[in-house]
């Protein structure tokens, strides 16, 4: 990645992976985005139940917790917490950390997304959906060329390197769950919602922060990240924050009032399928798409 520079608004040649930065919308305003895009409403026109949503979410975290526990293990997720039909994993190997503290870090989130898979199996039961394919090297290949990044780029490969590839999916995280937040009715759904929204923003808290510290180097590399999502993000209006803006450190991606920005599940499906087109059902980092209703751009 050495020598290598994009600027905020310079073309990406080849596949770009999805970027969405949701602005929070008035509620009317809102109210008719959902008329008219279908956010709010599940296959075949029926509404979305919590339970989609909390499904939805369990497919992410499954890829959360494969990276990191591979980042740190070399090893994924038991075939216990998989499910009885858990899809395959391709890529991935234990990453050689140079700082302690960086692998400890990474330590902690690979535990803490362990964690949210067993929470979400546990709390959909029965309905609990097994881990589905996911495509460490097709989907790390495809955004290192939508980023500019060198064609071998190996997200497992060092301190920087493992933050840079939890990056590309971890501030789509929180989006996400701020976007799923008025989606949800049941109380205890909200509540559990909102406890891991804040778990994962200190992740990304803590991984763009220590980016930033790696100097210009790291800076090109996550702002050429949040420019490749940026692009496909069928959201002009929306703008995705690299960390560092203006000349200065940027760790807490928000909007002008400091509130997280919303994802929708369809804009996360952007990024997660690396594809700028509507109606997509897999792809990227899932070859055989998302389980559960909500899997399609």
């Amino acid at each position: 990645m050495d020598g290598f520079r994009i600027s905020r608004r310079q073309s990406l040649a080849g596949l770009s992976v999805a970027g969405l930065s949701g602005l929070l919308l008035p509620s009317a305003y809102a109210q008719k985005k959902r008329e008219t895009t279908g956010v709010g409403i599940g296959p075949k026109g029926s509404a979305i139940e919590d339970e989609d949503i909390f499904t939805f979410a369990l497919n992410l975290e499954y890829m959360e917790a494969e990276f990191y526990l591979r980042a740190t293990t070399g090893k994924g997720i038991s075939d216990a917490d998989a499910g009885t039909d858990a899809g395959r994993v391709v890529g991935g190997h234990e990453a050689q950390f140079k700082e302690k503290a960086i692998r400890e870090f990474v330590e902690e989130i690979a535990g803490n997304e362990l964690a949210h898979v067993r929470f979400y199996r546990k709390t959909l039961g029965r309905s609990a959906i097994s881990r589905p394919a996911i495509d460490f090297d097709a989907g790390f290949k495809a955004a290192a060329q939508a980023a500019g990044l060198p064609a071998d780029f190996d997200p497992f490969a060092d301190d920087m390197s493992v933050l840079l590839g939890g990056m590309l999916f971890e501030d789509v995280g929180v989006t996400a769950y701020a976007g799923a937040a008025p989606l949800l009715k049941k109380k205890e759904f909200v509540e559990a919602a909102a406890g891991i929204l804040a778990v994962e923003a200190y992740h990304m808290g803590m991984a763009r922060s220590q980016l930033y510290t790696m100097g210009e180097k790291a800076w090109d590399a996550a702002n050429a990240i949040s420019d490749a999502r940026d692009k496909i993000d069928g959201t002009p209006e929306k703008e995705d924050e690299g960390i560092r803006i203006d000349g200065k450190a940027n760790f807490v991606p928000s909007t002008p009032d400091a509130i997280a920005f919303r994802r929708t599940p369809q804009e996360v499906l952007h990024i997660v399928y690396l594809t700028d087109q509507t109606g997509v059902n897999k792809g990227g980092f899932y070859p055989n798409g998302m389980n559960g209703a909500l899997r399609t751009t």
